[in-house]
């Protein structure tokens, strides 16, 4: 009997933590799925967040801007390796969303970068951000954060951090 009754409660704990990692938002004929981060040590200056862009339109659009009430500010990042380094800088001019194609925000890839953080993000809460789009315009959305060595909202499978379509 406690068996099923820890069984259960598992079952439930499980279910429940899927579907608050999964949501979607859609501006114009962009989707964006898959919103997440991970959550920080309680001084960490910086975090990462990370999200699957889906362009359904017939023209390709940008993501321009990125803000948050918790960050001094985000930017959109690149994180390539070089010569056996890896690297990570700033996308100028943001990142192309190309028509009919999809662009992951990923760990080791194109990602968010929240700097001068402050609050810690913490498991199981939600940090609100801003998207900007050069067509498409500006949406409120939030990324749930999972735990600190989260590897995406699935947890079972690394993400690429590959951009999808043309355009990159």
């Amino acid at each position: 009997m406690i068996f099923r009754t820890i069984l259960a409660a598992v079952t439930v704990t499980l279910l429940i933590s899927g579907q608050a990692a999964a949501h979607s938002v859609t501006i114009g004929a962009l989707s964006l799925t898959d919103l997440w981060t991970r959550a920080t040590p309680p001084s960490a200056p910086t975090a990462g967040g990370y999200l699957t862009i889906e362009n359904t339109g017939a023209e390709a659009d940008r993501l321009i801007g990125i803000a948050s009430p918790v960050a001094g500010r985000a930017e959109v990042h690149e994180m390539t390796t070089k010569d056996g380094t890896m690297i990570m800088r700033p996308a100028p001019g943001g990142i192309e969303i190309p028509a009919g194609g999809t662009v992951a925000l990923a760990p080791g890839g194109f990602h968010i970068m929240f700097m001068d953080l402050k609050e810690p993000f913490v498991e199981g809460g939600k940090v609100p951000v801003t998207f900007t789009f050069e067509k498409a315009g500006s949406i409120d959305t939030f990324l749930h954060v999972l735990g600190l060595g989260a590897r995406g909202p699935e947890g079972d499978h690394p993400h690429d951090g590959a951009a999808h379509g043309s355009g990159q």
